[in-house]
């Protein structure tokens, strides 16, 4: 009788793991798949990978928080919070000093492990009789999502913030509805290790707790008014996951005030040491015409440092003849200069005259349509600035292929954002919430001098979750009208 049962009883299990397996594994399978391909044609250590990658080095080997410097000298830095450099140091570690490839297999893990949370987030946020399919169509658009599986692939520390900020979004939906009944110490740790680290990652990262914080209160004032021993165990629980959030960054600050003797609690604006020019003449200047990612890509990054081509300056750089001439100039100056010195003062107060009058002829071009397009193309503009297609992707005539491929890119970027909109249009629970990310992101980057389609990339986890809701609440209406 005993063995009949155990039968009868592992049955189910093993229709329930096979039923699992069919639901999971064929998703997951193709997001892996995507990713490597990913990683096969996009892999590569530059820029800002090198930074992290010598930041974590030097922790490892000489325990300082440091930058390497001309002749191999060690120089301590801020310009970057330590969540990025800490996770290679801990990959460094394990697998391998400089093993920057074994971090994107990590990195690929976690953004899979990322969709997975988003999926169980969505299939709790939908109406219940939406939740299997709402899980399931969030699983397959954040599995095969290439702007977000190509990041994956770079040492860069967007795809961990992509996955900080799914694990929030996963733990406040527990975390809530834990509250009203006994408060859980696992979903109020997980949340708030999520929104922290987030912040250590970039500076950026603390709107995630901004938005999302604000949705725990009424649950967490609910849960306070069912009794003492209820009101006990919240306070408890804010009080510790209060001070465990503030500890890092109360650290962080204490090194940069004992270091530097700035009082710095995130990473400088414009990721300077204290003591470097930041260049305010050279950026309000950038301010009063830069619209779109071609500028960034070929004056912005170049310029201090290496040659400035007056050519590639857009026509709306000038604005009379006279200003052309003025411009000139002052590019000529710099030119002539050593530019590995950067942009000597005379230069920059030039370039700070020079704003000052275009602002003045123009104070709504340069404070609002130029802020507000800088925006629009870091939503809308094809997301191809870390694949090899050519920056001027429209010229029909140059690269056929490269347009239209950029022109799909850009449809499906824009398929994203409807079906994240028709999302929001149904109100799905936490739909104020991840609405407030998304504007709080914009409006940071309205004082953004040189866009990157990058720094919208963040607000996906939300677009994903939302477009699952949209999407089983189309299918469910199409069934309806055929059945």
């Amino acid at each position: 009788m005993e063995a009949d049962h155990e039968s009868q009883s592992a049955a189910p299990r093993s229709e329930s793991l096979t039923r699992s397996a069919i639901f999971w594994l064929p998703p997951l399978a193709a997001g892996l798949a995507l990713r490597l391909y990913m990683l096969k044609a996009l892999f590569q250590v530059i820029g800002d990978s090198l930074i992290y990658g010598d930041m974590a080095k030097n922790l490892l080997l000489h325990g300082c928080y440091c930058q390497t410097v001309d002749n191999g000298v060690l120089a301590p830095t801020l310009i970057r919070l330590p969540g990025y450099p800490l996770l290679l140091a801990l990959s460094f570690r394990i697998f391998g000093m400089e093993n920057y490839y074994r971090v994107t297999l990590i990195q690929i893990a976690l953004e899979l492990l990322g969709c997975v949370l988003l999926a169980e987030f969505a299939a709790r946020i939908a109406p219940a009789q939406l939740a299997k399919d709402a899980r399931l169509a969030t699983l397959w658009i954040a599995v095969l999502c290439p702007f977000t599986a190509s990041y994956a692939a770079a040492p860069l520390a967007e795809t961990p913030t992509l996955f900080v900020l799914a694990l929030a979004l996963w733990a406040m939906d527990r975390a809530i509805d834990r509250f009203d009944r006994r408060p859980a110490w696992s979903c109020a740790l997980w949340f708030t290790f999520a929104i922290t680290f987030a912040a250590l990652l970039r500076p950026d990262g603390v709107l995630a707790a901004a938005a999302f914080v604000p949705a725990l209160l009424p649950a967490v004032w609910r849960g306070m008014k069912t009794g003492a021993a209820q009101a006990k165990r919240l306070a408890t629980i804010a009080a510790v996951c209060a001070l465990l959030a503030a500890a890092p960054f109360a650290a962080w600050t204490w090194r940069n005030w004992h270091t530097f003797h700035v009082v710095e609690p995130l990473a400088p604006r414009y990721a300077n040491d204290p003591g470097q020019n930041t260049y305010p003449g050279w950026q309000s200047w950038v301010k009063t015409w830069c619209l779109d990612w071609v500028s960034t890509y070929q004056i912005y990054w170049e310029v201090p440092g290496d040659r400035f081509e007056l050519s590639d300056l857009p026509t709306r750089a000038f604005d009379t003849p006279a200003q052309y001439a003025e411009t000139a100039a002052i590019a000529a100056k710099y030119n002539d200069r050593d530019k590995a010195r950067g942009i000597q003062p005379d230069v920059d107060a030039d370039f700070a005259r020079l704003a000052a009058e275009r602002t003045a002829a123009h104070p709504w071009r340069t404070h609002v349509w130029l802020p507000l397009g800088r925006v629009a193309d870091m939503w809308l503009r094809p997301r191809v600035e870390n694949i090899d297609v050519d920056i001027d992707w429209w010229v029909w005539e140059n690269h056929h292929a490269e347009t239209r491929f950029s022109w799909e890119y850009a449809g499906l970027n824009l398929l994203y954002l409807a079906l994240g909109a028709v999302g929001l249009w149904l109100r799905p629970r936490f739909w104020r919430a991840m609405l407030a990310y998304m504007i709080l992101r914009s409006a940071l980057l309205l004082t953004v001098e040189a866009p990157e389609t990058r720094y919208t990339l963040e607000c996906f986890p939300m677009l994903f979750a939302l477009g699952g809701v949209a999407l089983s609440a189309g299918a469910r209406q199409i069934a309806a009208r055929f059945t």
